[in-house]
């Protein structure tokens, strides 16, 4: 297969793949080096290079997780907290292998718009969910639970222009990577000037 179709099956193979579908199965280590590896490759506007990533591995995934589920229990309002969400967020790292969390570090460059950082990041994210399909990994890039939330910047330690983009979940699945689907087909969604 020439280089440039495997990009091809790569990127047309690339399905998210939610924890609760994984298999339990751990990832070496330095197989996830490789993974922020490529993710360091992300187009960058100024050599800002805005992407940072915290990885929880082994036991600390399962801490990240309780810890996660104690900060929605105790910064949601009594009407928006369910038992359900606390149990999904609890457990969403029972069968993953490694926790990402994927955070934009705001450069000095104030003359770089927050929303190119914000793209270089989304960019450095997708580098890890191909490489990651390439390499039989399953993956999830998720913003749900306390993602946009203040506690959860506060717990990260994260400063006020820093911005936290999501956690990407990693592990083995016994799924297959199969054919995705688009509800409109590219030419639907570009016009040639």
């Amino acid at each position: 297969m020439s280089s440039a179709l495997a990009v091809e099956t790569t990127i047309l193979h690339r399905r998210s793949i939610k924890p609760a579908q994984m298999n339990g199965n751990k990832i070496q280590d330095d197989l996830v080096d490789h993974l922020l590896e490529m993710a360091n490759w992300a187009p960058t506007h100024g050599l800002t290079e805005p992407w940072f990533y915290l990885v929880f591995s082994g036991e600390k995934v399962q801490e990240f997780c309780f810890q996660h589920a104690q900060l929605y229990k105790n910064s949601t309002p009594s009407e928006k907290y369910t038992e359900a969400a606390y149990e999904k967020i609890l457990h969403n790292g029972d069968k993953a292998s490694h926790i990402l969390a994927a955070i934009m570090k705001r450069g000095d460059n104030q003359k770089i718009p927050e929303q190119e950082e914000m793209a270089s990041v989304a960019a450095s994210i997708q580098n890890i969910l191909l490489t990651a399909t390439a390499h039989g990994i399953a993956s999830f890039w998720s913003t749900s639970g306390m993602t946009y939330q203040q506690a959860m910047k506060d717990f990260l330690q994260l400063r006020p222009q820093d911005k936290l983009m999501g956690f990407i979940f990693l592990g083995y699945s016994d799924l297959p990577f199969t054919d995705g689907k688009r509800m409109k087909s590219h030419a639907e969604k570009s016009k040639w000037a």
